[in-house]
């Protein structure tokens, strides 16, 4: 078990499927009360929490809204009295080359992959900052840290929560705040494994050292990990979790 993390209230974004659905149920595991927030259904996720013995509430939201975020904030303090871990996860693709990427491309991975996460930091941090403690936690990629064809927008998101962060963590450090990113490399989502086997293996595998997609549950591990007590001293750092394909 992770120190720390028992009875917490864990609100993840994005939690209805993939990555931050296996994120829910690893804090589940550590005894953590979870809100899944996703504009998705989330009611599965809710049961699978149930079923492991912790607490869970769905709530609707769309990140890029600020008045649906702020209704997700009230429901969880509503339900639980108070937040201690926000897990910025949502976020989108509409990937394409530079020649060929619209106006309306750029502003809708801005609007939930940046916007979002400005969005759900905004609203929580008045509760965090008079708690005096508190951890947010952001997805980013290693696309955001290295670039990949085909994904400006998503990159520029994903390295823009990177410096987010940082920023973040010189401003709250002193508050008794933690914030850090997580940058998943190709990791074996539902989505990922639909694709052929032989375009895995030649255009993905071959940048992986380590040969293998990761799982969903290892950047979970990863996000657990950041929000427990044994990270109480890691603020304003990126956790690449890639299987070495950036080195």
């Amino acid at each position: 078990m992770m120190r720390g993390l028992k009875d917490k209230v864990v609100l993840i974004t994005g939690s209805a499927n993939g990555i931050g659905k296996c994120t829910a149920l690893r804090f589940a595991e550590e005894g953590a009360k979870i809100v899944v927030a996703d504009f998705a259904d989330g009611s599965g996720t809710v049961k699978e929490v149930e079923e492991k013995g912790s607490s869970a509430v769905y709530v609707q939201v769309d990140v890029s809204c600020p008045e649906s975020v702020k209704n997700m904030i009230d429901k969880a303090i509503e339900t639980f009295g108070k937040i201690d871990v926000l897990i910025n996860n949502a976020g989108i693709t509409k990937d394409a080359m530079m020649k060929k990427m619209t106006k309306d491309a750029w502003d809708a991975v801005i609007s939930v992959n940046l916007t979002g996460v400005f969005n759900c930091t905004s609203a929580v941090l008045p509760f965090m900052l008079e708690q005096k403690s508190g951890v947010v936690l952001t997805s980013s990629s290693v696309v955001g840290i290295y670039g990949n064809m085909g994904q400006t927008n998503y990159a520029a998101t994903k390295w823009g929560v990177i410096g987010m962060t940082k920023s973040w963590a010189k401003e709250m450090a002193k508050s008794g705040l933690r914030f850090n990113c997580v940058a998943p490399g190709f990791i074996g989502t539902d989505m990922v494994k639909k694709i052929p086997e032989q375009v895995l293996q030649d255009r993905i595998l071959v940048k992986v050292p380590a040969g293998r997609l990761g799982e969903p549950e290892e950047i979970a591990a990863a996000f657990a990990f950041l929000a427990s007590d044994d990270a109480k001293y890691i603020n304003g750092t990126v956790l690449s979790v890639d299987g070495a394909c950036t080195l």
